[in-house]
């Protein structure tokens, strides 16, 4: 890995890949490290298409080597046709990988790289169904995963052995699925556009709206508030807010422009990236509102409907000559591409922090230790 001393904070950040291809780690709503947290893994397009890799980001980071050893060359997890670059989650088991491909979820050990087949088109009861972003529930039981064919949207959830899949439609398209984490009977789910956050039981029932807005109020990048059970959310770029799962209430935690977000796992730190300014990567006190500057990202940070604190419409499209893809198209203009994201997220011991920055004109993977900053 190569080190180089971040400009605003003076910490180390080390660069885990390079080279001519996109790489990136998971997406912010997953965690990108295993067990120990002395391996990650990520995407990258290095072989041609959107594979599982992993690395040690142990060696340089723990010695304060300037560079770690030759040793410490990605090694290729999957194979064959691409994945969906941005759906990969670790199991609780620590060593399972789940992610989709095409119309399919699959598991791989890590180890072994023995492939098993989860689930299929068939879930959708639709040809050329596809998945997107998936998501695992802590007792490692349930999965769930956006799912799209034609004009049709909604979810597909089920069991980590295969069994008891189903579908759960909804009449718009569907990111961000997650399970709730004391609750693994809700599943939260982003409608796009508006109104956004969304819940529903794995089983199809009680599906309702837990916010009622128009287009000019901008949520974003929801999610759980770690072991809490609350939604914590950005209303960009003013707000990051929590809102109580019970009550609905909702409070503003801090007035900033706090971006893609990732709670630990106590619910007591929130780590974001931020745009429009971009202040580089913030940690910010739940109970407080207080923050403090990790590093930088020196990431592109394209798309532009960040410059605006309203959703996309089909004027915005028509004019950017591109349609957002509900999988995050990587040649999006209006919301991406997502590879020139930070998107941030923590390791499995919340002592390091991994993202993506395309700061040397390609988007590569970076690890900053929290303790060293700051």
């Amino acid at each position: 890995m190569i080190a180089h001393k971040d400009r605003a904070t003076g910490v180390q950040v080390w660069q885990v890949t390079e080279g001519p291809a996109i790489s990136h780690p998971t997406y912010f709503l997953q965690n990108s490290f295993f067990s120990g947290g002395r391996e990650m893994f990520f995407t990258s397009y290095r072989t041609g298409s959107a594979q599982l890799f992993e690395a040690s980001v142990g060696l340089g980071v723990a010695s304060g080597l300037e560079s770690a050893p030759d040793s410490n060359t990605p090694r290729q997890i999957t194979r064959g046709e691409a994945i969906h670059p941005f759906s990969a989650a670790l199991h609780p088991n620590g060593e399972t990988l789940v992610f989709t491909r095409g119309g399919s979820l699959w598991a791989i050990e890590r180890h072994t790289l023995a492939e098993r087949h989860i689930a299929g088109l068939s879930i959708a009861n639709q040809p050329g169904a596809q998945l997107g972003e998936c998501s695992i529930s802590r007792d490692g039981e349930w999965l769930t995963a956006a799912c799209k064919s034609g004009a049709q949207c909604g979810l597909v959830a089920g069991r980590f052995d295969g069994t008891g899949w189903h579908t759960i439609p909804f009449p718009r398209t569907v990111i961000h699925p997650q399970f709730h984490p004391l609750e693994p009977e809700w599943i939260e789910f982003a409608g796009d556009p508006a109104p956004r956050m969304h819940r529903v039981r794995r089983d199809g029932s009680g599906l309702e709206c837990l916010y009622q807005h128009g287009n000019d109020e901008f949520l974003v990048h929801e999610t759980f508030l770690g072991s809490t059970g609350d939604l914590v959310f950005t209303v960009w770029p003013r707000a990051l807010c929590r809102m109580d799962w019970t009550t609905r209430e909702i409070r503003t935690i801090v007035e900033c422009n706090a971006w893609h977000i990732a709670p630990d796992r106590r619910g007591q730190r929130v780590l974001c990236d931020t745009n429009h300014p971009d202040e580089g990567l913030q940690i910010i006190d739940a109970a407080t509102g207080a923050r403090r500057q990790l590093c930088l990202s020196e990431s592109s940070n394209q798309g532009t409907q960040w410059r605006y604190s309203r959703y996309a419409t089909a004027e915005d499209f028509a004019q950017a000559r591109n349609t957002l893809s509900w999988m995050e198209n990587a040649a999006d203009t209006v919301y991406g591409p997502q590879w020139s994201h930070p998107h941030p997220s923590w390791s499995t011991d919340e002592t390091k922090v991994a993202f993506a920055s395309d700061r040397t004109g390609t988007a590569q993977v970076y690890v900053v230790e929290v303790s060293s900053a700051a």
